[in-house]
């Protein structure tokens, strides 16, 4: 196993987490051991944060020990990657469906650093006192017209060191150029926080961009 960033790894063209649950699976991937110790494969196609590994990002602003605040964890396939990564840490998996929710809940069950918060993001003060200490990072992937201001808003409520926006266009707006919707988003993100990098996430996701910011 190539390790890529703390708890990251890629054997063979795959991208791994090591499994903080050896012998369960969460959404039917594909496990592997070597030397003694379980990997789960980690598909960019169903998992942005994979894909934008997969096309160069620079650096993890994740590895055990973190606190992440997790907007849009729908059911939990990068949020279980991420608590394969946090280990020791904590996962505040926010999700406003309810349905959503039911199969966070089965995952928190199984892994004790996931914690899933039934709510919008759009209003983090009704959601702040689960989230204990101020978080490492605030990850975000939400289709919403306003994805960018529900995550200026968490960023600024919750100051974290770190925070990856996953911008879908089309969300945005879907009659303007996927280009000309990724250079709004820097600006307006870019009055607030530094941007580290910006990465494209095509193929696995058309019309996506990770960002990676920071508050210097």
């Amino acid at each position: 196993m190539q390790q890529l960033f703390p708890g990251v790894y890629r054997h063979e063209g795959r991208l791994y987490t090591r499994n903080l649950h050896p012998g369960m699976v969460v959404y039917g991937e594909r496990l592997r051991s070597v030397d003694g110790v379980e990997y789960r494969s980690w598909n960019p196609y169903k998992s942005k944060l994979a894909a934008a590994i997969s096309n160069g990002l620079k650096k993890m602003p994740l590895t055990d020990g973190s606190r992440v605040l997790y907007l849009g964890a729908a059911t939990g396939t990068t949020v279980s990657h991420v608590s394969d990564i946090v280990t020791s840490g904590v996962v505040y998996a926010v999700e406003k469906s309810e349905r959503a929710m039911r199969k966070l809940v089965v995952l928190s069950r199984q892994r004790d650093n996931v914690v899933p918060v039934l709510a919008d993001a759009r209003h983090p003060r009704r959601y702040e006192h689960y989230v204990t200490g101020t978080p490492g990072l605030v990850y975000q992937d939400i289709s919403q017209q306003d994805q960018v201001d529900i995550f200026l808003k968490n960023m600024a409520f919750f100051s974290p060191s770190w925070g990856l926006l996953m911008v879908k266009a089309r969300s945005i707006d879907v009659a303007a150029r996927p280009g000309e919707v990724f250079k709004a988003v820097t600006r307006s993100v870019g009055e607030s926080y530094r941007i580290r990098q910006q990465v494209s996430l095509s193929p696995f996701s058309k019309d996506h961009v990770a960002l990676l910011v920071t508050g210097d």
